[in-house]
């Protein structure tokens, strides 16, 4: 059975797990997630699909999930892949994944949506630049964890790695200099070069250039 992702092409916790997905091998597809028009806001959404009001969010036959790094856990479990080798590694993962949730993901996300998405007379710039000081912070602390290293936790890719680079490969700017951070580049690189590696934009549906 074909599974379905609930995501849209914007959303970079819906990329990562999209991408994990589509690096799996397990058979997948899209179900877009109208996020502009204010699908995940109406009462259909929230109480046929998601009560959270979130994509990404998954269906597998009687299965159901949402929260990126769950679903990332679930394909994990379904496929073998992207959970290391070990305990030790497996902990490692999931400790990384809830880093990337709550200093990462979550300020990028937020950042990327002040500056790019939201009309602009409703961006405020000390807001904008408070967050952009935690991403620096968070940036440093990846960039020095990859020095003389491939991957995040241990020689392979995992959903350590799917989770931190959810927002770091969207054109939009939001404070985040690839040049800047010659480790963190390195290492976007080498994902990039793996089977199955999509950009977000080719893997789901839903672009900015759709609404221009």
């Amino acid at each position: 059975m074909t599974i379905k992702l609930h995501c849209f092409g914007e959303s970079g916790n819906s990329y990562k797990a999209a991408l994990a997905l589509e690096m799996s091998g397990l058979d997948w597809e899209p179900v877009f997630v109208d996020f502009f028009n204010g699908v995940t806001r109406s009462p259909e959404f929230r109480s046929e699909i998601n009560v959270m009001g979130e994509a990404p969010f998954m269906v597998d036959g009687d299965f159901q999930t949402s929260q990126s790094g769950a679903i990332q856990a679930y394909v994990t479990e379904k496929s073998g892949k992207f959970g290391g080798k070990t305990r030790e590694e497996n902990y490692d993962i999931l400790r990384w994944v809830l880093w990337d949730n709550h200093k990462l993901s979550s300020m990028a996300g937020l950042t990327r949506f002040l500056i790019n998405f939201l009309p602009e007379q409703h961006r405020n710039p000390d807001v904008i630049a408070f967050n952009q000081g935690r991403l620096k912070a968070a940036y440093q602390v990846l960039n020095t964890h990859l020095e003389g290293r491939d991957w995040i936790v241990g020689d392979g890719v995992t959903n350590a790695d799917l989770s931190c680079c959810g927002y770091l490969y969207y054109p939009e700017p939001f404070g985040f200099d690839r040049a800047d951070w010659p480790n963190i580049d390195a290492w976007l690189t080498r994902l990039s070069e793996q089977p199955g590696w999509k950009h977000p934009y080719d893997l789901m549906p839903g672009n900015p250039s759709d609404r221009a």
